[in-house]
């Protein structure tokens, strides 16, 4: 995307950063792992749901078996999938340096418009996601002009003891709807997103119109999360 220029490229892909392993209810992905390696994942459909589910909307197949979870995490674009999951899913990046390896809560990871808080001499090395409880429930949701294009708006929503409602392609970077996601009622939760949301406006949609397009999917997000089983 022209975003840098760099003077020096390291060709990461031969390094061990692909296994998916399910360790004392926590799912540790590693960050060459690809999009479709992931969804081809028994481990991740059946423990990070979310992020299965959100797997068949990045891009297309050509995309999807070249394109990394790392490489998304540390892109942070503001219209991606992943992002948003890592946040409503409350995960830790594993990011290591010269001086080893540092957790990064999700919600502290992303910083700005494809800003994160990876140092200039740092990688993300894994991602790490509590397996999903026998109580809790996950959905995906998301709108774009055509499948595979960026999304107009999207929600990762999981329910736990709390909801976590996140919105990607509504700022600059994932936005955790915090007054939506402690909403006891879809009425009131619908309502708190005009103090969560102000969604940028784009060549297609204005504002307004993408923050009816999310009262939209936390509508159908929230009747999921409540009849699933």
């Amino acid at each position: 995307m022209r975003l840098s220029a760099p003077e020096i490229l390291v060709d990461i892909g031969a390094l061990p950063l692909r296994d998916i392993t399910l360790e004392q209810g926590v799912v540790r992905i590693g960050a060459l792992a690809t999009h479709a390696q992931i969804g081809n994942s028994p481990e991740v459909k059946k423990h990070v749901p979310l992020l299965a589910q959100a797997v068949p909307h990045v891009a297309h197949p050509a995309i999807r078996n070249r394109g990394t979870l790392g490489g998304s995490l540390a892109l942070a674009d503001p219209a991606a999938e992943y992002p948003a999951c890592a946040v409503a899913l409350d995960a830790s990046i594993v990011v290591a340096g010269k001086d080893g390896e540092r957790l990064v809560p999700a919600e502290k990871f992303f910083k700005g418009l494809f800003e994160t808080d990876l140092g200039p001499a740092e990688m993300i090395v894994a991602v790490e996601f509590a397996a999903i409880g026998k109580d809790e429930r996950s959905v995906f949701l998301e709108l774009a002009r055509r499948h595979g294009d960026y999304a107009i708006i999207g929600l990762a929503a999981h329910r736990s003891e709390q909801n976590r409602l996140v919105f990607f392609g509504a700022g600059a970077t994932p936005v955790f709807a915090a007054n939506a996601s402690r909403a006891e009622s879809l009425d009131a939760a619908v309502a708190a997103l005009e103090d969560d949301l102000d969604p940028p406006a784009d060549l297609y949609n204005t504002s307004a119109t993408k923050r009816h397009l999310a009262k939209v999917l936390l509508t159908r997000a929230w009747n999921t999360l409540s009849t699933a089983h």
